[in-house]
């Protein structure tokens, strides 16, 4: 008995010691990664003072993605760095293509780092605005008429840019200048604050990842104590979203982070059972069948008030929102030069967006907020 007991102790000392290093091993592998609460398209891993940077969906659709190693300035390049894109950090330096970067500069502290930018009266962010008004960001042009000449004189630390395709063309050619692209895929993100939480990615070239997850947790906290108070509401309004561009009805898909803010602010999109997560292009006949009646009309694309949009389309005024004038537009702000302050800070503000949606659907659960990024259209 006691020889049964003595070899018991010794497999349970065994299993436990066992289990242990398990643990320690697991715990050394969460501290050697970024953490992530909402963000799929990314991921960071640490090799001391190395950091590796993935990309795992740079496009719809795309297969595989990308990967940046980060060494530090002054230290060498490990062997394994072959066929990686190494880039150095801290970066002093960055060029950008989309104004949804602005305001991931601007939060953690690195609005002066900006140098160049695709279109700068895009910007609305009033800090960068004055950078630009300075003189001290270049403008280069969109896509593929980036003007290659001045990126190469300006010579950023890196570019960030983002792709529909995996037309990686344009970017070739800038890497060919000497100045390493970085994709950033946030757009993709199903999950509002799967979005915001790109600031992380940002953060990282920066060294800046501390002050970029207190950004985030301040975001998320704001969001998720506006979607209780949204989920205490005893309706649920309808929403019809979008216009007509061309010969199509633009709108949401069911997927779509508009529709996920849209539900967490309790109302009922109407097309949230769609199963696609980017746009759908309808027929105005199509939209007018099943929206006619609905409640509220959130985001009209550039119209700015109700005879413009009556004027563009008389069938627009048949609907039941346009004439109990309970249509809304989220270009409520514009920077100095008329750039769209909803289109550069929502991805990193959400929470604006929801409450602002909340105050819209159920006034009185949120009496103290004053829109931000809506108006209602006379």
């Amino acid at each position: 008995m006691k020889k049964i007991s003595y070899i018991a102790f010794v497999l349970l000392t065994g299993w436990a010691c066992t289990q242990k290093k398990a643990a320690e091993k697991q715990t050394t592998r969460e501290q050697d990664s970024l953490h992530l609460e909402y963000a799929e398209g990314f991921k960071v891993h640490y090799d001391g003072n190395l950091k590796i940077i993935e990309v795992l969906h740079p496009f719809q659709g795309a297969t595989t993605g990308y990967t940046y190693l980060l060494v530090p300035k002054g230290e060498d390049i490990p062997a394994y760095a072959q066929g990686m894109k190494v880039i150095r950090t801290p970066i002093a330096s960055i060029a950008c293509t989309s104004t949804t970067h602005i305001p991931l500069l601007d939060y953690i502290g690195e609005t002066d780092k900006l140098t160049g930018f695709s279109t700068t009266d895009f910007i609305s962010s009033e800090k960068m605005r004055a950078r630009v008004d300075s003189g001290k960001v270049t403008e280069l042009g969109i896509d593929k008429g980036i003007n290659l000449e001045r990126l190469a004189m300006l010579k950023p630390d890196m570019l960030m840019g983002y792709t529909m395709s995996s037309d990686y063309g344009q970017f070739k050619k800038i890497e060919e200048l000497g100045v390493p692209v970085v994709i950033n895929s946030e757009y993709l993100e199903k999950h509002p604050l799967g979005r915001a939480e790109w600031i992380k990615f940002v953060a990282v070239f920066f060294n800046k990842e501390k002050e970029a997850d207190s950004i985030f947790q301040f975001v998320k906290k704001s969001y998720l104590e506006a979607k209780a108070i949204a989920d205490k509401a005893q309706s649920q309004p309808s929403v019809l979203c979008g216009v007509v561009y061309g010969d199509a009805w633009f709108l949401p898909g069911g997927q779509n982070y508009a529709s996920k803010i849209l539900n967490d602010a309790h109302c009922k999109y109407l097309w949230s059972e769609d199963a696609s997560n980017g746009y759908l292009e309808l027929s105005f006949e199509a939209v007018y069948e099943k929206a006619n009646q609905a409640d509220l009309w959130i985001g009209t694309g550039s119209y700015t008030n109700l005879a413009e949009i009556k004027t563009a389309d008389e069938r627009y005024s048949r609907f039941k929102p346009f004439q109990q004038k309970q249509v809304y537009t989220y270009d409520a702000r514009k920077g100095a030069k008329g750039g769209s302050e909803f289109m550069e800070l929502g991805y990193l503000r959400p929470d604006i967006i929801l409450r602002d949606l909340l105050k819209i659907a159920h006034p009185e659960l949120l009496p103290d907020h004053t829109l931000y990024f809506h108006k209602r259209l006379e």
